[in-house]
């Protein structure tokens, strides 16, 4: 599963793994676009369904500017996850800069109690990356 999955982090019993993917057939390097998807599998592990209330996450180019995105769900979705079951979706992210990074949080719920699951640091690298950026 490690290799699928190269990123994870646990809090609470819940494991958020990552798997980051450059896109070459949705990517514009001579115009300054690039593409990734991004999946994500959220593991239940504790004891208690737990519910996914919101996302923010922090992608930070490969120039360092950062952008923050917050937002209910993810996909569309407020998935609530078993004990003992994961979540899995696919999402994607644009840059203007052949690499960069992403890590964020999620809200998540169980028993009426809010708390915070992190999303682990990440890297976005394009074949690209090793050109100077100008």
């Amino acid at each position: 599963m490690q290799a699928f999955f190269p990123y994870a982090a646990t809090t609470a019993g819940v494991t958020v793994r990552v798997n980051p993917s450059f896109l070459p057939d949705q990517s514009d390097p001579e115009q300054g676009v690039f593409v990734w998807s991004y999946h994500i599998r959220i593991e239940n592990g504790g004891e208690r369904d737990v519910q996914l209330i919101a996302r923010h996450w922090i992608i930070t180019d490969g120039r360092g500017r950062t952008e923050e995105v917050q937002g209910e769900g993810v996909v569309g979705e407020q998935p609530l996850i078993e004990p003992g079951n994961s979540f899995d979706y696919v999402s994607g992210c644009p840059l203007s800069t052949p690499s960069g990074t992403m890590h964020g949080t999620y809200a998540m719920a169980a028993d009426g109690e809010l708390f915070e699951v992190a999303i682990p640091l990440f890297s976005l690298d394009s074949p690209h990356a090793r050109t100077s950026l100008n």
